[in-house]
């Protein structure tokens, strides 16, 4: 179609565009700049208001179809007359890039655009939901649709504030186990930190009936003298974590020495050379690993009296030694009493023996749980292969002890597989190292049935367990150290924590799967349910005992200002009746007494002066009872003055 003849005079005579033109490298600024003076060389066109592209906010090359190489047909229109000469002025290259960067700067509007709608729209809807609430809340006294923009873009950065200090709190605090995302602190200012530790009811309904002897528990531990802490370790049961607070969480004199990259410490008394403490980690497996109450009480009274140095482990052969010696000397011994070979009989004659005394002590835990966290434990490859399982002098024989596995370790086993084996020790194991093996026949199961066996072995491990002097339980960490604390007049630095997820915690196992572990540690559940109470029984007690020391203590300080009350009263009478005497008597007064005895005397000058009138009452009726009466009540008041300055 051709074009006017006013367009064809304006544009003037067409230009031939450049044939095979190089391409350029010049940057598209320069490019813009070149053709605006193409542009504004031509008086009366449009095509600088082409060039200049459209307005911001708005797209209309966006569906542009692309640039042939051939120039597109000529339009209707001036301006597309003017669009199609000027775009044939341009080399193809150029063409190209121009179109490039006419697709980019439509797609960056059209998102400036769509974000800046999106903000506007939320903003929006913000004001309207906001508005709702307060005026819910405030009534007529709010309206938020009124607010002016400075109102708005307060609103609005209090939102945002928000909704930032929830994602802070998010990272810093994940879960509910968070402290502050528990409303228990805030409900009562000083919580009890021995308060119920397993979820259960605060109060205790004992089932057991001990004695006072065997509640009351307080050892005078004379750490600088020969007495000497035992720690019976039971796998599983967190005695690592309660070892390392007895060597490194504990006020001492002379505190142990641990150095970094060392798992054992020098705990020695205070100036002396000799350990107070015998544990994994002060002296080392010293009897064996994990030994248990029939190697410990053999073997450690030996070891002490050997004055072998705590910090050097004995081989094998020597602990095979000590442990012999000692079972020979208790054979030989002639036995006249029929509980002469209990284990409390035993520890007796080695402490008397050795001359030191030895306070057995140990942790125990749920039976379950100590038996799933042992097969997680012997998954990863343990196998406590180093024990020595010595009893009556000697190991047991392949045939008494067989293993459960043929191969170096037993390390991915399954729970089936691992509750499948019967000569597997995490049955019952806490019953058995805490029992006298002696009595049964050490590992030989033909020396009596079964069900005899497991009921001598349960009755010693409570006997033992009983009088031992002191034992935790791995559920109750605060209620542990409590009673640690109180039982040998030690103090921890830092309270214990009590640890609820566990690797055996993680273990999801059914009703079924748990009745049966609990029927493989039957002994097991029992000695912990006996522990249990004996354990509450003992912490209730010493609370209770330690509120009464209270509540005796002042009493005896009542007691003490009240003397003190009665004495400076008569004193003052005295003073008044006769001043020089006094004086001459008590020449030295102290002047805190004579304020004390002042303000005493201004406190009960009211109460005398009432008193005063009943007495004179009294006297006009009973002249003679009321003067002996005045006689003994003076002397018993004389008598009650005496005491107290003697007390004092």
């Amino acid at each position: 179609m051709a074009l006017p003849a006013c367009a064809a005079r304006a544009l003037g005579p067409p230009l031939q565009p450049e044939r095979r033109a190089p391409a350029r490298t010049t940057c598209p600024r320069r490019h813009s700049r070149v053709e605006a003076e193409l542009a504004a060389s031509r008086p009366g066109s449009v095509a600088a208001s082409v060039l200049a592209g459209p307005p911001r906010g708005v797209s209309r090359g966006f569906n542009s179809q692309p640039l042939l190489d051939e120039p597109p047909k000529a339009s209707s229109s001036l301006a597309g007359a003017a669009r199609t000469s000027l775009f044939a002025l341009l080399p193809r290259s150029r063409r190209r890039r121009m179109h490039d960067l006419r697709r980019r700067w439509d797609l960056g509007s059209l998102c400036r655009a769509l974000l800046t709608r999106g903000l506007a729209a939320l903003g929006h809807s913000l004001k309207h939901v906001l508005g709702a609430i307060f005026s819910k809340i405030f009534g007529p006294l709010a309206s938020v649709g009124n607010m002016d923009e400075k109102s708005n873009k307060l609103l609005l950065a209090l939102v945002m504030l928000f909704l930032f200090a929830v994602i802070v709190l998010q990272y810093v605090c994940p879960g509910t186990e968070c402290q502050l995302l528990r409303l228990q602190a805030f409900s009562s200012p000083m919580p009890d930190p021995y308060r119920s530790e397993d979820e259960s009811s605060a109060r205790f309904v004992p089932r057991y009936n001990f004695s006072r002897g065997d509640l009351l528990r307080k050892v005078d531990f004379d750490i600088k003298g020969d007495d000497l802490i035992v720690f019976l370790h039971i796998q599983k049961t967190g005695g690592t974590t309660f070892g390392r607070h007895l060597v490194r969480n504990i006020q001492l004199e002379q505190p142990c020495e641990c150095r970094v990259g060392q798992k054992k410490c020098t705990c020695h008394r205070p100036g002396k050379r000799e350990t107070w403490l015998f544990s994994r980690f002060s002296t080392g497996w010293s009897c064996g690993l994990h030994a248990d109450w029939t190697e410990l009480t053999s073997c450690v009274p030996a070891v002490v009296d050997g004055k072998r140095d705590a910090r050097l482990r004995p081989s094998r052969w020597r602990i095979f030694q000590i442990l012999d010696a000692a079972s020979k000397d208790r054979r030989g011994s002639p036995n006249t009493n029929p509980g002469a070979n209990s284990p409390s009989s035993t520890k007796a004659r080695n402490a008397s023996k050795s001359g030191k005394n030895f306070h057995y002590i140990t942790i125990l835990r749920d039976p379950v749980s100590r038996y799933l966290s042992e097969w997680r434990h012997v998954q990863r490859g343990a196998t406590w292969k180093a024990s020595l399982h010595v009893c009556d002098g000697r190991p047991p024989t392949s045939e008494e002890l067989p293993s459960c596995y043929t191969g170096d370790d037993w390390s991915g086993c399954p729970l089936k597989e691992f509750m499948d084996c019967p000569y597997n020790l995490a049955n019952n194991r806490q019953v058995r190292m805490l029992s006298d093996l002696t009595l049964v026949g050490c590992y030989n199961l033909s020396v009596m049935p079964e069900k005899q066996r497991n009921k001598v072995l349960l009755e010693s491990a409570k006997s033992n367990l009983k009088h031992m002097a002191f034992f935790g339980l791995t559920e109750f960490q605060r209620k542990t150290q409590y009673l640690f604390e109180k039982t040998f007049n030690m103090n921890f630095i830092s309270p214990f924590t009590q640890y609820n997820t566990t690797r055996a915690s993680s273990v999801e196992i059914n009703e079924e799967i748990q009745k049966r572990i609990e029927g493989l540690n039957f002994l097991d559940m029992e000695l912990y349910s006996y522990a249990k109470d004996l354990f509450l029984q003992r912490y209730q007690f010493m609370r209770q005992k330690e509120h009464q020391e209270a509540r005796q203590k002042r009493q005896e300080q009542r007691k003490f200002l009240k003397g003190r009350f009665l004495q400076t009263h008569f004193q003052s009478q005295g003073q008044s009746q006769n001043p020089s005497q006094n004086l001459s008597q008590n020449p030295n007064l102290n002047a805190n007494q004579n304020v004390t005895q002042n303000l005493i005397q201004n406190l009960t000058q009211h109460s005398s002066q009432n008193s005063s009138h009943k007495e004179n009452r009294e006297s006009q009726k009973q002249s003679a009872g009321q003067e002996q009466s005045d006689g003994n009540t003076s002397n018993g008041t004389n008598d009650y003055i005496g005491s107290v300055e003697k007390w004092r």
